[in-house]
């Protein structure tokens, strides 16, 4: 059946996947990668955000089998090859729908100017993005990334040299900012 329709009507493919950092939610619609959420290990958590993502978007929400993804695939065998250290950009369709405005601006410009292995300060995004001194709104932008991970707010730091926040917390940050070798490994 061709991914593009559905005889239902628009519709939104997830599953759960284990990773180096616990299980994620991933999401998908046929214009691309829209949802990743960590600690995705309670049912009824990853149900609501399925639901509440599928309403935001007017879809359907269908859990194929495992091994049977249609739209998620190709995002479950990069994430598997990133977390295995033979990935280091995603490279997949992304659908933005979930956010607007500067938010989105501040994340796309991440994704394209902040490679695998490097890190930026929430100051210095904001000035690329033409706001000097909007450090602030930019760590807003990146506690609404609904493509953590994919999107790679973790790259995001304090100017000072501190880690800064992340909403999937400070030792997720710091295992993926280990994994891609920016910091050293976690000693617990």
């Amino acid at each position: 059946m061709d991914t593009t329709e559905r005889p239902d009507g628009p519709y939104l493919e997830w599953t759960v996947v284990p990773s180096g950092i616990g299980p994620l939610l991933l999401a998908a619609t046929p214009q691309g990668l829209v949802k990743v959420g960590f600690h995705a290990g309670s049912e009824d958590r990853v149900r609501a955000t399925v639901d509440a993502v599928a309403a935001r978007l007017g879809a359907r929400a269908r859990r194929p089998e495992p091994g049977a993804e249609v739209l998620l695939a190709e995002p479950v065998r990069r994430l598997a090859g990133y977390f295995a250290g033979s990935l280091r950009r995603f490279d997949l369709p992304l659908d933005w729908r979930l956010c607007t405005g500067f938010n989105r601006e501040v994340l796309q410009e991440l994704d394209r100017s902040v490679p695998y292995g490097s890190v930026v300060g929430y100051g210095e995004l904001a000035a690329r993005v033409g706001r000097p001194g909007g450090a602030q709104a930019v760590g807003h932008a990146m506690g609404s990334n609904p493509l953590p991970l994919v999107v790679a707010c973790h790259r995001v730091v304090e100017n000072d040299g501190g880690i800064g926040g992340f909403g999937g917390g400070v030792e997720t940050k710091r295992a993926l900012l280990a994994l891609e070798g920016v910091l050293p490994q976690p000693l617990f």
